[in-house]
């Protein structure tokens, strides 16, 4: 009776534990960083590559995928059009245009390139990031934001979506 019972818990304790699914973590990167000669950030962000693909084929209603070379074409203007809506910048109280330049795929994330228009002499820095925010609640991404070497972060959780920094 007493190896029966001991049998029960173990099960038990083996059911309970692998009957749960762990969340996934929802995290992402961007780091404007101020290049001195050409006068521009340059603005490159990293995101689970799952997470991007899933967010921007909810936005535009597609079954795009990143590692189809087919998809590629489509996948970059959905990029472009993406990003101009979730990243925002602003310096020295002055909207900023950001351009996007590409994407890369590095095994499971994927690198996404911008870079904004020339400005001169950044001093006050606001940032509105809100990347993957369409797909999830509980989305974080860590705001980077360097001049002349020096870095100023801050992470940023659903629903928060600005960053001011001054420099």
């Amino acid at each position: 009776m007493k190896n029966f019972f001991s049998a029960v818990v173990v099960l038990s304790l083996f059911v309970a534990l692998f009957s749960f699914r762990v969340h996934p973590y929802h995290v992402g990167s961007m780091e404007f960083n101020y290049n001195q000669k050409s006068k521009t950030f340059e603005i490159s962000g990293r995101f689970f590559m799952d997470d991007l693909e899933n967010a921007i084929n909810k936005k535009y209603g597609k079954s795009l995928h990143f590692l189809n070379p087919k998809s590629e074409k489509e996948m970059n203007e959905a990029l472009k059009n993406y990003a101009s809506e979730y990243v925002k910048l602003k310096v020295n109280n002055q909207f900023v245009k950001v351009k996007y330049v590409g994407y890369e795929e590095d095994k499971e994330s994927v690198d996404i390139f911008l870079e904004s228009e020339a400005v001169s002499n950044p001093k006050k820095v606001e940032t509105a990031v809100s990347f993957l925010y369409n797909l999830f609640d509980d989305q974080m991404n860590i705001i980077h934001i360097v001049i002349n070497g020096q870095r100023k972060s801050e992470r940023l959780n659903y629903p928060d979506r600005y960053l001011f920094q001054e420099f």
